[in-house]
């Protein structure tokens, strides 16, 4: 069964906002890995929206197919994958539940619909989704991860 919440580290929380205040007004994406099987983010790596666009974002296929291949070989798997809305509240669109293919991974949306570029407030969220089905689950950001 899939955890009910996210747990992830003040400065993985602080590394999307930040990156996501970067792009705006274009769609921010990105990837955090963690260690396979722990379910515990890890590693950040922003990616470029191969769309450039502040209403969609797509991983530029020869990045993502190189990523991917980097995890294998550091044995990792995407723990979240996140993205930004621009214009819109933090919650995912149809495209978003239509291309979210890691049913194990969490997908965060931060909104910096409110404020632009500016310092928040921004709406971080994070979500579950498998098989289409959207459940939203609780964030808890922690100075540093317990082992």
């Amino acid at each position: 069964m899939l955890s009910p919440m996210l747990t992830i580290t003040q400065e993985l929380h602080d590394k999307i906002v930040a990156h996501a205040r970067q792009d705006h007004p274009d769609e921010a994406c990105g990837i955090i890995a963690g260690p396979a099987g722990s379910g515990r983010p890890e590693r950040f790596i922003p990616m470029l929206n191969a769309a450039r666009s502040p209403t969609f974002y797509e991983f530029d296929s020869a990045d993502l197919l190189k990523l991917y291949r980097e995890m294998d070989d550091r044995d990792e798997e995407p723990v979240v994958v996140y993205h930004s809305h621009t214009a819109t509240e933090a919650y995912p669109s149809r495209t978003d539940v239509a291309y979210a293919g890691e049913p194990g991974a969490h997908y965060v949306l931060v909104s910096t619909a409110e404020c632009g570029n500016d310092e928040g407030p921004f709406s971080f969220r994070s979500f579950r989704i498998v098989d289409g089905e959207i459940t939203e689950e609780e964030v808890r950001i922690v100075p540093a991860y317990e082992d």
